[in-house]
């Protein structure tokens, strides 16, 4: 394990690929941004040059009882990707189920106007620090 490395957290949808990372401890969950499926690798080479990735932590997708379908079948599709891109990266998949709730939960919480909450991209990219967060949190000594 690199002392100083990130960790990035990705939350995979059909249009947007939500992003966020963590500081260099490893400590805290920030979103990024949200990118077309097409552009996230760019955007990702640009975090790792940076500061190396050490971990690559991925939603996925079950359905609320539990099972997997069509949309793992596209996260899986991106992990081979991502693989290939990164073939020396660790790459960890984690339940996202009720992750967009929280996200707009969060949102509602901190005060961020109705408008701005119904941005699609937005609750990505919050719902991909959440993954992380939660990943950090369940993982923390």
């Amino acid at each position: 394990m690199q002392e100083y490395a990130r960790l990035i957290g990705i939350d995979v949808g059909k249009k947007r690929v939500g992003i966020a990372q963590t500081d260099l401890l490893k400590t805290i969950a920030t979103p990024v941004g949200t990118f077309s499926p097409e552009e996230v690798f760019t955007e990702i080479k640009k975090i790792n040059d940076q500061f190396p990735v050490e971990k690559f932590v991925i939603g996925w997708p079950l359905s609320l009882s539990g099972e997997e379908g069509s949309a793992t079948q596209m996260v899986e599709k991106f992990i081979k990707k991502l693989r290939n891109y990164f073939p020396d990266i660790e790459i960890v998949k984690i339940d996202e189920r009720y992750t967009s709730n929280q996200a707009r939960t969060l949102m509602v919480e901190a005060g961020i106007p109705q408008k701005k909450r119904k941005e699609k991209g937005r609750v990505d990219r919050i719902a991909a620090a959440i993954i992380l967060q939660n990943y950090l949190d369940s993982n923390s000594d």
